[in-house]
Formats: C-alpha cells, sequence, structure tokens
C-alpha cells in the first residue's frame, strides 16, 4: 500500500499534527495486516469494498466502538481519495461504504462549582512545580486552550499588557485568546519564578517540566488528572474535559455560539453546537424540578 505519501501529503499539503499523521499511519497499518492476513492482498487497487465492509465487521467482533470504527473508515476514505488524486485507482471503494451511526454522546464536563471550589481551594505558592501546575489548570479550563497548545505555548506568545494569549491552533491557524486580570497576574508571577528557578534556561516554551525541560503532553495531562482528582470521581479526568468545561458553561451563561467556535478554534459551527445541548438538557432539568405543570413528581 502506498502509505508514505499519503502520509507526508497529509502533514505537509494538509498540515495535520503529528498526533493526527500517526492516528491515521496506524488505521492504515491495522487494515494493511487485515487484508494480507485474511485476502493475501498487498496492492491498493485490487481492494473492493467487500474487503472493507468485512474489516469493519472484524473490528465489530473485537468489541470496537461504532466512533472508534467510523474513525478508521473515514482515514480509508481520505486515503482513497490521495490514490484518485494520484491516479492509482479510478474509483474509490469506500463510495460503496456506509459509516457506523453514532449515537448523540454529550462531553464529559466537570461542574461548574466544583472547579470554582478546587481553583478558590489553590493558595498561591512560591514553589515552581506547585505554581506551574496551578498555571496549567487555569489556562486549560479559563482559556479552554487544547492539550497541544498548551504544550506549544511560548513565552513570547502572551501579551499581559493587552490580556491575551497567541494560540497556534490545527492547520496552523493562530487565534488570540483573552485572558482576566487574575490570569495575567498569575502569568507574571509565574514567569518572576520560572526565571529565578531557571535563569540560563534556553528554552522558549511557557511551560517548563522541574528539570527546565519544555513540558510535554503526558505531563500536562498528569497534572490536570491529579487536580480533577480532588473534586470529581468522574472516569474522564483530561485537559480536554476542562476545555469541554469551558465551552459548556460559557454556553450556560447565555455566550454566543459564533465568539465559543472562536474562542476553541473551531472551523466550523457545528463543531461548537454540542455545547449548547449540555445548556438545553440543563434547562429541561429545572423546567421539570420547577414548573408545577412539567409532570415532575
Amino acid at each position: 500500500m502506498i502509505v508514505e505519501g499519503f502520509l507526508k501529503y497529509l502533514q505537509y499539503e494538509k498540515r495535520f499534527s503529528v498526533h493526527t499523521t500517526d492516528a491515521y499511519k496506524v488505521d492504515l497499518e491495522q487494515f494493511s495486516v487485515f487484508l494480507r492476513s485474511q485476502y493475501e492482498i498487498v496492492e491498493p487497487a485490487i481492494i473492493q469494498h467487500i474487503h472493507i465492509r468485512s474489516w469493519a465487521v472484524s473490528l465489530m467482533e473485537q468489541k470496537y466502538s461504532a466512533s472508534s470504527i467510523r474513525r478508521k473508515l473515514s482515514t480509508l476514505k481520505s486515503y482513497f481519495r490521495f490514490l484518485q488524486r494520484e491516479q492509482v485507482i479510478t474509483r474509490s471503494p469506500m463510495l460503496q461504504v456506509s459509516l457506523p451511526k453514532l449515537g448523540k454522546r454529550l462531553p464529559s464536563v466537570v461542574p461548574e462549582q466544583y472547579l470554582e471550589q478546587m481553583l478558590n481551594a489553590i493558595d498561591p505558592a512560591d514553589d515552581y512545580e506547585k505554581l506551574r501546575n496551578q498555571l496549567v489548570v487555569e489556562l486549560c479550563y479559563l482559556t479552554g486552550m487544547r492539550r497541544g497548545e498548551l504544550v506549544n505555548l511560548k513565552v513570547s506568545d502572551l501579551n499581559l499588557s493587552a490580556f491575551t494569549i497567541k494560540v497556534l491552533g490545527k492547520g496552523n491557524k493562530e487565534r488570540l485568546i483573552p485572558i482576566s486580570h487574575a490570569t495575567a497576574t498569575l502569568l507574571r508571577q509565574y514567569l518572576d519564578l520560572r526565571q529565578q528557578t531557571f535563569p540560563n534556561t534556553p528554552e522558549l516554551a511557557l511551560l517548563l517540566t522541574k528539570d527546565g525541560k519544555a513540558a510535554y503532553a503526558k505531563l500536562i495531562y498528569r497534572i490536570v488528572k491529579d487536580s480533577l482528582s480532588t473534586i470529581t470521581t468522574q472516569e474522564k479526568r483530561s485537559p480536554h474535559v476542562l476545555r469541554h468545561s469551558f465551552a459548556t458553561h460559557l454556553s450556560d451563561h447565555g455566550a454566543d455560539l459564533n465568539a465559543i467556535k472562536e474562542l476553541l478554534g473551531h472551523s466550523s459551527l457545528a463543531a461548537t453546537q454540542i455545547y449548547t445541548h449540555h445548556s438545553i438538557e440543563r434547562l429541561k432539568k429545572i423546567y421539570q424540578q420547577a414548573h408545577p405543570k412539567s409532570g415532575a413528581q
């Protein structure tokens, strides 16, 4: 299978992140192994829709979720479209394959009062790691940044006098995120302590490890998970949960959907609309509990 050219196309022409490109690579390798083992197929021109459907059934039998199977089939859809462009095939076998339907699943969100409780309980620290961890949690929740965006944040991306942070999002699209005076104060405190702790560091990254090196994705995940574990027992306790919480709480308080879209760096409004469902569900519960004609017991 002509995979390397496709992966380079994703990375350099489509400007997909390394993480996304790796996910495509894993999906294609898994499909390739299936084709060789089940049908002895190695050339993409031989692949037919029945082979793809057979793989989908195999994934179902392995207990993959509908969303995972859908993502893997979407990978194939993009791959075969690329092969058509390169004139390796004349017609995509995916034209006769339907993606499995997904039930609507709302994103995991931490209740607003729990997060307020956690943030209010954090004492200003003069210990570098403690202050950095506090900053990580606050930036995730108060700006809605993705984990990768936070990891890639540089000191030069801060404009504390204008109360904004410049973020490089998906597709190398830049956006400005406003911050509060309190967050700007926390950032100044952190920058002072960062300079005191690592006076000679050449690192441009805003967030550093305890050894003065650029922070990495797993560290950010661990910091957030440990912090959320102090206020909730819900299964998902990740930076993305804080991003979901940021958007949902904005929606709950009546923020314009287009404004939320811009803050999150979504390319389309469709991706942002999921956050209105939480607000609607919340209103339904309030109605059922409070309205005399709602039918609630």
